[in-house]
């Protein structure tokens, strides 16, 4: 949520920092600026809107700046305007600040400053920080900034420039990722580190409540509490061409492709066919503590919370061990109970999610073991929980979650395998479930394949205001997720429910205006689902159905038909949230909506 890019070397900035903040526009694109060092001066430019509106806004100044930050916006305190936008800067114009976060006690902080003398621009919280920055500053950036921070109460990245220390960026951390990029002769700063690759893939991760100064020959990090802080390089695996759309239209489409890969990578290395089971030695669990696991609590947000409610479904179902899924914001507010046994696993794709992290520190508090599952290497949940697995789904650009969400069912089956083997499962079962798993990736190219058929079936339906959803058993959560899809990029209301609680109270609303999606595979409960469809066709509904190839009957009963490759249940979440993602993409292209870029959202919610 919000992107911070700074630079100081031997280049020229401003070209540097605009391609950062490119790469970082997904992270928030209610506005955008930028704060330079040049020639005694410090000038500042922002303007509302997307990135290109800040290019249009400097194309055809010359600058020879090799210092300066930069931030693209999503709004928390204050309306999406020029004045709001970022860098902010202090009452004599010598100092500039970017913000990522929250500062929950700006109010008192601004009564404070007024008092000195402070006059405030913006609606924000984040100017606070640069009048509270001037004005504990006696000489020493790194002190004032020091000083500054710790009366503040919230969350925050911050880069900080001044005219009195021209070569200088001062950063700080708590609660909201920064990252460091050593190149030669020359430091990049970032809130993600997308932003620097194509400059170089040496990082270091700031820890919270931590500060440093980057200059051009490195950089220096301390706790805010001034003890020195030695933390080594780390290598980024990521590649640029992996940020790129390569030939998509947009990021979701390619993200929505990369599904056979990315789902093979979440499996490799992890399918072990001699013993009929999952390995994944990321959990940092022994086989005892594995085996007496009594209880589970899966936490997480948005899509990441309904990928929890798939494996809550398997964990139960095949490893026999209760499972209880919660909101993370709602997990810390709620004194729940942790017992001796509990595991907690936080689901994140970026492990920055500000509401599951809260989340997972409570469990700890609380004495649970706590376990990660998420996409980014070095983030914060990966740090602080006692292991985990990484998804490996690479970057993820698209702000509608896809390749992310498979990977974390992905996991999440491993998961369930595993458990499951260690207590009442048979090999001949665990082997016929690793089986299953390694043909997803295939089976989803299949899926893939009938894209332009998807396509047809959209151009029926995209002006409807409202659509229903609906699965039943593993399958609910998946009508969940293609609602929330069909939201988040293309604004039609929808709903997913299970498809039995249609008739206690959703079929009100009923009619041949609200098309419902059905997911109908044939399995346990593919009679009971059928029952459901004409319930619907019978007061007029239009049904597009998910169906299992071969299955001639359901064709007769529905409007459209999405054919399935034959599946075991276990496996057909994976498979079946590929056509739902294709449906509200194509449907979002045809009303002309930001696929990528949906209003009001953010990749990464690192606010409260």
């Amino acid at each position: 949520m919000c992107g911070i890019v700074g630079y100081v070397g031997d280049k020229q900035a401003v070209p540097i920092l605009v391609e950062g903040l490119k790469r970082l526009e997904y992270r928030g694109y209610d506005s955008a600026g930028i704060a330079i060092l040049e020639n005694g001066t410090l000038y500042l430019d922002k303007t509302v809107g997307k990135i290109a509106n800040l290019e249009t806004k400097i194309r055809g100044k010359k600058f020879a700046a090799t210092t300066g930050i930069a931030h693209t916006r999503w709004a928390t305190h204050g309306i999406p305007n020029d004045i709001n936008a970022h860098p902010h800067m202090d009452s004599n114009g010598r100092l500039a600040v970017v913000h990522n976060g929250i500062i929950e006690n700006y109010r008192g902080l601004k009564r404070f400053l007024e008092k000195r003398g402070h006059q405030f621009r913006s609606d924000t919280d984040t100017e606070i920080i640069s009048h509270l920055i001037e004005e504990y500053y006696n000489g020493d950036l790194v002190e004032a900034v020091r000083t500054a921070m710790s009366q503040v109460t919230g969350t925050y990245g911050i880069a900080v420039v001044s005219l009195d220390d021209p070569d200088v960026i001062v950063v700080a951390r708590h609660g909201s990722p920064l990252v460091l990029g050593m190149g030669e002769g020359e430091v990049f700063v970032a809130s993600d580190v997308s932003a620097m690759l194509g400059h170089t893939k040496h990082v270091v991760y700031l820890e919270d409540r931590e500060i440093a100064k980057v200059a051009i020959d490195g950089f220096e990090i301390s706790t805010i509490d001034n003890v020195p802080v030695s933390r080594e390089l780390e290598e980024i695996s990521w590649d640029l061409d992996m940020i790129e759309k390569g030939g998509y239209p947009h990021f979701m489409l390619k993200e929505i492709f990369e599904q056979p890969t990315t789902v093979h990578n979440a499996l490799r290395g992890r399918l072990n066919f001699d013993e009929k089971t999952a390995r994944l030695n990321g959990l940092n669990l022994q086989f005892d503590e594995l085996r007496h696991i009594r209880r589970i609590i899966i936490t997480a947000c948005g899509t990441s919370w309904h990928a929890a409610l798939i494996g809550e479904y398997l964990i139960e179902e095949y490893a026999r061990i209760p499972v209880e899924v919660e909101y993370a914001s709602e997990f810390r507010y709620r004194s729940p109970i942790i017992n001796d046994g509990t595991i907690l696993f936080a689901i994140s794709q970026s492990g920055e999610t500000a509401d599951t992290l809260a989340a997972l520190r409570e469990a700890k508090r609380k004495g649970a073991t706590v376990l990660g599952i998420c996409n980014v290497v070095g983030s914060t949940i990966a740090r602080e929980t006692d292991g985990g697995v990484y998804i490996h789904a690479g970057p993820e650009i698209g702000v509608a979650s896809t390749k992310a969400f498979t990977s974390q069912i992905t996991v999440l089956s491993l998961i369930s395998i595993l458990l499951a083997r260690m207590r009442y499962m048979s090999a001949d079962e665990g082997g016929r479930l690793i089986e299953a798993l390694s043909n997803v990736p295939s089976q989803i190219e299949e899926i893939l394949k009938h894209d332009a058929d998807i396509k047809k079936i959209a151009e029926k339906y995209y002006t409807a205001d409202n659509f229903l959803y609906l699965g039943r058993g593993l399958n609910f959560p998946v009508a969940l997720e293609g609602a929330l899809k069909l939201k988040e990029i293309s604004y039609i209301h929808a709903e997913g429910y299970p498809a039995a609680e249609m008739k206690h109270g959703p079929i009100a609303l009923i009619d041949d205006k609200m098309p419902a999606v059905v997911i109908a595979i044939k399995d346990g409960v593919y009679e009971k689902v059928i029952s459901n469809i004409e319930e619907i066709k019978a007061r007029s509904g239009r049904v597009i159905a998910l169906a299992t190839e071969g299955d001639d009957r359901i064709s007769s009963l529905v409007d459209d038909v999405i054919y399935m490759p034959r599946c075991i249940p276990f496996v057909s979440p994976l498979l079946n949230s590929i056509p739902l993602q294709l449906l509200a993409y194509h449907m979002a292209v045809l009303r002309e909506c930001s696929v990528d870029q949906p209003r009001n959202l953010a990749k990464s919610v690192t606010v409260e």
